[in-house]
C-alpha cells in the first residue's frame, strides 16, 4: 500500500481519537476476552496502529500483561506511540514497533499472536488486500474497529445531505495509484473473506455521535466531507460551497448535531 499521508495527518488522529474511544464495541471487546489466553502474558498485533490509539484504549480492558506490537508503514506516526500503558489488572503493558506494510503481512508475521486488532482501516484498502490482511489473521480472534459504512446523519436534515453522502461514497471507492478502494464496502467484503477461511465474524454498529461538544472534530470532519465529495463530482462545487459555509458556522455555534456510523467486527 502506498498511498501517502498528509503532513497533519497526525493531528486528525489526536483530534478524533475521543470519539472514536466513546464509538468502539465494548460489547466485543468482553466477547473476545473470554477468549483469550490467562496463563501467559498477551500478545496482541495491531494493524496500522497510528500513533497508538487502539493499545491505548484497549490495553486497560484487558489483563495483563501484555506485549503490543504496533505495524504503521508511516514512521513519524510510530514515533508518536509511547509506552505508559497499563492492563486491566494494573500489570505492565510493553509496546514494540516496525514500520509495516500490513497488506504484506503473512501468518509467520503474526505467530505469535493471540489477539489481532485495527481501528479506521478496513475502508481504506482494496478487495485484494482485505483477502491477504484476512489470511495473516484468520488463525488469530481478529477486532476491527470504526470502518465506515457509508451513512451520515445530520440534525437539522438538509437536501443537500443525499448527494454529498452519495459522492463521499464515491470517493471513498476511487482508485489510486491503480488501486480500487472498497470504502464502504469494506466490512461486507471482510466478513465474506473471512467466512471463505471457515470463520464467522460478529459485526456491530459503533457510530460517532458529533455534537456541541465535539465542535471541532465536527468542523474538521465536515470540511474533509464536502471537499471529498466535491473532488468526486465538481457539479457540486457551487451548492457545496453555500452548504459548507452554513454547516461550519452552525456546528461552530452548536447547533449540528451528525451520526456518522460506522461498524466493529470481531472475527474468530
Amino acid at each position: 500500500m502506498t498511498t501517502s499521508l498528509p503532513p497533519d495527518f497526525a493531528d486528525w488522529l489526536r483530534l478524533r481519537e475521543p470519539a472514536d474511544a466513546d464509538a468502539r464495541s465494548v460489547e466485543l471487546v468482553d466477547a473476545v476476552r473470554d477468549r483469550l489466553p490467562a496463563d501467559r502474558p498477551l500478545v496482541v498485533h495491531d494493524l496500522g496502529s497510528g500513533t497508538g490509539s487502539m493499545a491505548r484504549w484497549l490495553a486497560p480492558r484487558l489483563p495483563g500483561p501484555q506485549h503490543w506490537v504496533l505495524h504503521e508503514r508511516d514512521r513519524d506516526l510510530l514515533a508518536l506511540a509511547g509506552g505508559g500503558l497499563t492492563a486491566a489488572d494494573g500489570a505492565p503493558v510493553t509496546v514494540t514497533t516496525r514500520g509495516s506494510d500490513i497488506t504484506r503481512l503473512t501468518a509467520a508475521d503474526l505467530a505469535d499472536a493471540h489477539l489481532v486488532t485495527a481501528s479506521a482501516l478496513l475502508d481504506m484498502l482494496t478487495a485484494d488486500e482485505v483477502d491477504r490482511v484476512v489470511t495473516a489473521c484468520a488463525g488469530h480472534p481478529t477486532l476491527v474497529a470504526l470502518s465506515v459504512s457509508g451513512r451520515a446523519e445530520f440534525t437539522p436534515a438538509d437536501p443537500l445531505d443525499a448527494d454529498l453522502t452519495a459522492a463521499f461514497n464515491a470517493h471513498q471507492r476511487r482508485t489510486v495509484d491503480g488501486r480500487a478502494l472498497l470504502g464502504p464496502d469494506a466490512v461486507d467484503a471482510t466478513v465474506a473473506a473471512f467466512g471463505r477461511h471457515g470463520v464467522g465474524v460478529a459485526v456491530r454498529s459503533t457510530p460517532w455521535r458529533l455534537g456541541p461538544e465535539r465542535a471541532a472534530l465536527t468542523a474538521e470532519w465536515l470540511a474533509g466531507w464536502v471537499e471529498a465529495a466535491v473532488e468526486e463530482r465538481p457539479h457540486l462545487a457551487g451548492p457545496a460551497a453555500t452548504y459548507r459555509k452554513w454547516r461550519l458556522a452552525e456546528a461552530a455555534a452548536g447547533r449540528v448535531e451528525v451520526v456518522l456510523h460506522h461498524a466493529d467486527l470481531l472475527a474468530g
